[in-house]
Formats: structure tokens, C-alpha cells, sequence
């Protein structure tokens, strides 16, 4: 059987890795579908906590054609869930319920310190024996596989042996993303990945950061830059690989020349019809005639 998650074969593979946000909305699931993103996080922290949505948007997003046509059970985008609550909120539930109808990972908004990032991957695995190999952190995950097994084209015990979180099982396909959203998480972004192994994903929520540092939304600003490289060089040394989260045409060549290598870019819906349609009959400036 081949690795199931798209995104963790290309970081694996020392690879970009190319996904986006959407709503947990079925309608935006099928738009995804056949996008050529190798993931697509459903965002589910500034947007309601639907597990129904969430439930019918992972279905749409599955492709049969596709899957056919690869001959293998891998999606062609893999899913993962950004859960509502900060780190300090603990937020197992959420987690829990995500990858038992089925996401391939889970992102974690906030995380600040070992203890809530120690949590997060626990929230993300089984328990197993103590004296299992990889037994730390220690699986918290509640046992009830039946419809992330179904989903995934598996049985529970192959559901089992393959949803652990990597790298800290090598055969796993659950995939731990660590948001770094404050200074206080940059401070203590190397005793998280020294002291938890697991995480396979940090990205750097810049949004919440520029906040913190006075400069809102201004990415560009020095001050962002700065705490963005010390994410950057903490996560190199390592050899854990970074996210963007707002990357653009413009910018992308950047981001790639600074080391991010998961790339999160919307997409852009154009009206070539109508903008035509406008010049054509004077209506350039939008707005309607009186």
C-alpha cells in the first residue's frame, strides 16, 4: 500500500508541498477537487465548527475518477482540519472528532509552549502500551475508526497500523501542524521541537503575529520579517519544514528562496465575461446604471 497523505510524500520526499484554506462547504470541496493542490486545509478556526459541513465536504472531495485512474486509495487532495481553539485550550474533542470522520491531519492554531504542543500530537494518536516503541507523547485519541477507516478505503486494523502521526512513526499519515502565531511561540519553537517529537508542520501565523508586533497585516514590515526568519532558522535546523500561509503570484518566488516549503495560496476567481462585457458597453467602473 502506498502513503495515503499527499502532503507528508512530498515533505517526506524533501518536496513543496501546495494547498489552501477553505470553509467546510461542500460546494468549495468540489471546486478543490480537481485543483492540483496537494492539500486543502479546512478551515474551521474563523469559520463555524460544522461537522456535518465538514462531514460532506470530505466526501466531495474525494474524486473517484481520479482515485481510478491513479490506482491507489491516495486522494488526489489530502484534507486536513484547522480546529477553533488556541493551544492553551487543549481542544482534544475537536482534534478527535476531525480525524474520525477521516482529515489526514490536523491544524493546530496558537501553540505556545512544550506543554500545548506535547498535547497536540497526544490528541492526534491512540494509546499504546508504555512499552511500545514511539510511546511518547502518549496517545490520548479515543478509539472509534469505523468512519475514518471507511473513508480512507480501509479496514480498522489497517486504519490502525497506518494513523499515527509522522515522522514519528515513518508509516504513519496523520500529519501534526503547529501554528506559530506569537512571540512567545518563536521563543519556544526549539525546546517544542527538541522536547515533542511528531510535529511535522509549523506555520507561521503571521496575521496574529504582525497584530502582536503593532504592525497589523503589514508582512513586510522588519519587525515581521525578523520573527519570521527566527521561525524559519529554528525549524532548519531541525529539518521541519515551515508554512506560509499567503502566498501569492507575486510573492511565491520569495517565499520559495526563504525556505517555506508548505505553500498556501487562494485561489483567484475571475470574470472574464463580464469584465469584457463591461468595457464593451461603457461599464467599465462596475457599478450599476440609474
Amino acid at each position: 500500500m502506498t502513503g495515503l497523505n499527499g502532503i507528508v510524500r512530498e515533505l517526506e520526499a524533501g518536496r513543496h508541498a501546495f494547498a489552501s484554506f477553505a470553509p467546510p462547504d461542500p460546494a468549495a470541496a468540489v471546486e478543490f477537487a480537481t485543483a492540483g493542490y496537494d492539500g486543502l486545509v479546512f478551515e474551521m478556526e474563523h469559520k463555524p465548527w460544522d461537522v456535518v459541513g465538514l462531514k460532506d465536504s470530505l466526501q466531495y472531495l474525494l474524486n473517484r475518477r481520479q482515485i481510478a485512474t491513479a490506482g491507489d486509495l491516495a486522494p488526489a487532495v489530502t484534507p486536513l482540519v484547522r480546529i477553533p481553539v488556541n493551544g492553551a485550550e487543549k481542544g482534544q474533542w475537536h482534534a478527535k472528532q476531525a480525524l474520525d470522520l477521516g482529515a489526514y491531519g490536523i491544524v493546530w492554531p496558537h501553540i505556545t509552549t512544550v506543554d500545548e504542543a506535547r498535547n497536540a500530537v497526544a490528541a492526534c494518536r491512540y494509546p499504546r502500551p508504555p512499552d511500545a516503541p514511539r510511546y511518547e507523547p502518549a496517545g490520548v485519541r479515543g478509539d472509534s475508526p469505523a468512519a475514518a477507516a471507511r473513508y480512507w478505503g480501509l479496514t480498522n486494523a489497517e486504519y490502525y497500523a497506518k494513523s499515527d502521526v509522522w515522522p514519528l512513526d515513518p508509516d504513519g499519515e496523520i500529519l501534526v501542524a503547529l501554528m506559530i502565531e506569537d512571540q512567545l511561540g518563536i521563543g519556544n519553537l526549539a525546546a517544542i521541537l527538541d522536547q515533542v517529537p511528531g510535529i511535522g508542520l509549523v506555520v507561521i501565523g503571521e496575521g496574529d503575529l504582525s497584530q502582536e508586533l503593532g504592525v497589523p497585516r503589514q508582512y513586510e514590515h522588519p519587525k515581521v520579517l525578523d520573527a519570521k526568519r527566527r521561525v524559519l532558522d529554528v525549524c532548519g535546523e531541525r529539518g521541519v519544514a515551515v508554512g506560509h500561509p499567503h502566498v501569492t503570484a507575486g510573492n511565491v518566488e520569495e517565499v520559495i528562496k526563504d525556505g517555506y516549503r508548505f505553500l498556501m495560496s487562494a485561489p483567484v476567481r475571475s470574470y472574464p465575461g463580464l469584465d469584457r462585457g463591461r468595457e464593451l458597453t461603457g461599464r467599465a467602473g462596475g457599478g450599476r446604471a440609474r
